[in-house]
């Protein structure tokens, strides 16, 4: 009897402990400051930035308008910024996530604060963390010029009436998000003429790596990156991203920097030509569209930068039907 006593109060202590533990992370988590006291002036120069990073670098509207799924590589129709895209389990994501409005019909009760801190840290006006689909640490790593201006840009965009469901994420990544948000590394935006590190940056700012690396979990597995081969499933299949690494074999390493340039501005103004899919064609992740008005410069330093990356031998079969 003894021996089931001191049993019984070590499984007490236990479970005493891991709901101690849980109530932390879920009550006094995240934690990464008070939102900072900032108001941002609206100047064209910030707005026009912020509308270049939002739309063709970081691709904010990418995921928060509706898109025509229907059409190759999804281009981006109406409801600039009104959000309502779900990622799902079908996706290999641990619940229904929906794209928030990021339009002034729900951001105007925000501060510039607020908005800074969930952009940069990951934690919402509410202390409530935010998924990392949204790449907000890659944000965090940006230049805090260039946040005020994505800031300003989001502020200048037509208010559109749209209420978006409510996430839903399943246990136990309901509890464990909370202890991802963390405090903003920002940096400051290299010269041009440094071509390589502006070009790090720009990827960055991209978060190229989160798509063109392999995943175990949702973390990307070490010493994949850039070498492709993230999956993407779908109703018919599995679409797969190319190996962005110098390899001369299975990577870009072949392509001039006039080719990898020419792949992306062939998507220049094409977004009402794009071609129907039939059911069963692979859809493509990639948003061609929106980075197609990148910068020629820009592309050429990303391009530039992707040259120094470690090249990976990785033959990615793009798509393969079920």
């Amino acid at each position: 009897m003894k021996a089931v006593k001191v049993i019984g109060f070590i499984l007490l202590g236990l479970f005493v402990v891991v709901a101690a533990a849980c109530t932390y992370v879920k009550v006094a988590l995240p934690n990464t400051g008070a939102a900072p006291q900032i108001k941002i002036e609206r100047t064209a120069a910030r707005i026009k930035r912020g509308g270049y990073l939002a739309n063709h670098v970081a691709v904010c509207m990418d995921c928060h308008s509706t898109k025509d799924e229907s059409l190759y590589a999804s281009p981006v129709v109406g409801g600039l910024g009104a959000g309502g895209e779900k990622f799902d389990q079908q996706m290999g994501l641990p619940g229904k996530f929906y794209a928030s409005n990021i339009t002034p019909y729900k951001l105007n009760g925000w501060t510039d604060g607020e908005l800074f801190r969930a952009l940069t840290t990951g934690e919402d006006k509410f202390g409530k963390a935010i998924f990392p689909l949204m790449p907000w640490g890659h944000i965090g790593q940006m230049d805090r010029e260039d946040v005020y201006s994505i800031i300003a840009y989001l502020s200048s965009i037509p208010a559109i009436k749209k209420d978006i469901p409510a996430s839903a994420i399943d246990f136990p990544v309901n509890f464990i998000m909370n202890t991802m948000p963390h405090k903003a590394d920002l940096s400051k935006l290299p010269s041009e003429n440094d071509t390589i590190k502006y070009g790090a940056y720009l990827v960055n700012a991209a978060a190229c790596v989160d798509c063109h690396s392999k995943r175990y979990h949702g973390d990307i597995i070490p010493r994949t990156e850039f070498g492709g081969g993230m999956e993407f499933k779908q109703q018919g299949g599995v679409v797969r991203s190319a190996n962005i690494t110098p390899d001369k074999l299975t990577g870009i390493g072949s392509w001039s920097k006039d080719i990898f340039i020419g792949r992306f501005k062939s998507f220049e103004g094409k977004e009402k030509q794009a071609a129907k899919l039939s059911p069963g064609d692979p859809q493509i992740p990639m948003p061609w569209y929106m980075y197609a008005g990148m910068k020629a410069n820009d592309l050429a330093a990303i391009y530039a930068y992707l040259r120094t990356v470690k090249p990976i031998k990785n033959q990615v079969v793009a798509f393969q039907k079920f």
